[in-house]
């Protein structure tokens, strides 16, 4: 049965002193070995794991039901992280983005945090947090003195929060792309224990294994534990969502990536040791995502963190 009433909208977790349910707040977070372990990714609600170009992926981290305190290395924006980031409806943080990308974040009407801007013109995509160029912390945001640039750029999720209260965007709202359900009995588990996903080479092959006993599912990249760089502890989610799309290269110069997050596809939706086969839909880049099975029924996932992948098709699925 759908779980219902005063839940986060992200979670499905009932609202309490220690359950928020803030508007949602997106960021940009990069995944190259230079950056890994990161920061704070381990606290997000809800991730989105797509490729970029030259075959490193980007995540869109979502933060709702709590706020964490560092979080990076933060990086730049590209169109479909932005539609992807609007389905739900946040304040979008990246790290700037290339000249000709910023008039997406516009058209999209973001709320949006960058400490750089569009100095082209074709926008009005300003800066409007400070960037600190020296080692240390600063009120608006980090540079890691022990990592090179650009992998050094952290975040605070609180202070990013206060920003945005001052500038005027709104604090409370947000939608989603999520219905809830209850996890399965212990008894009624199932026996996929392992999801692999190849985005690209062997340093961005995703492997996810199922523990029966907490009903979660723990990450891994490049064969190493994929773990939070504050705590030491490993990334475990309650749901892994695989959705099919059209990804191929724009032929630019730098090697960007088109990646269609619209209109819909195949999708695999895997909890409680099982997977249900559907599709997504979705009818524009404002819209949440539509998570349905193969009979067209709203697809309920369990409470707790989600982390969704995109690929090409079936030959980077394995499970």
């Amino acid at each position: 049965n759908e779980i219902t009433g005063n839940i986060n909208i992200l979670t499905g977790f009932e609202i309490s002193d220690v359950v928020l349910n803030q508007r949602p707040m997106a960021v940009m977070i990069e995944n190259t070995p230079d950056a890994r372990p990161q920061s704070g990714l381990i606290f997000a609600d809800v991730v989105f794991e797509v490729v970029d170009e030259y075959g490193i992926t980007r995540f869109v981290a979502v933060y709702s039901s709590n706020d964490a305190s560092l979080v990076g290395p933060v990086r730049s924006a590209r169109p479909y992280y932005s539609e992807i980031a609007a389905s739900f409806d946040p304040v979008y943080v990246f790290w700037g983005t290339h000249p000709t990308f910023y008039k997406v974040v516009e058209l999209l009407g973001l709320d949006y945090l960058s400490p750089a801007g569009d100095e082209s013109g074709q926008s009005s995509i300003t800066g409007n947090f400070v960037d600190p160029w020296n080692p240390g912390e600063n009120n608006d945001a980090i540079r890691d003195g022990t990592r090179q640039r650009p992998h050094n750029a952290y975040v605070r999720i609180p202070r990013m929060r206060e920003i945005a209260e001052s500038l005027g965007y709104a604090v409370d709202g947000g939608q989603t792309s999520f219905s809830f359900k209850a996890d399965a009995d212990e008894g009624e588990r199932g026996s996929i224990d392992s999801i692999t996903i190849n985005f690209s080479s062997s340093s961005y092959r995703v492997d996810f294994e199922y523990d029966t006993a907490t009903n979660s599912y723990l990450r891994f990249c490049g064969q190493s534990p994929s773990t939070d760089r504050e705590t030491g502890d490993q990334i475990a989610v309650n749901n892994v969502i695989v959705l099919y799309t059209d990804i191929k290269n724009s032929g630019d110069a730098e090697g960007h990536m088109i990646v269609r997050t619209t209109q819909g596809g195949q999708a695999y939706y895997f909890m409680d040791g099982k997977v249900i086969e559907g599709t997504w839909n979705r009818y524009s880049a404002n819209d949440p995502f539509e998570f349905v099975d193969e009979d067209g029924n709203a697809v309920l996932i369990n409470r707790g963190k989600t982390w969704v992948s995109m690929i090409s098709g079936p030959e980077q699925l394995e499970y």
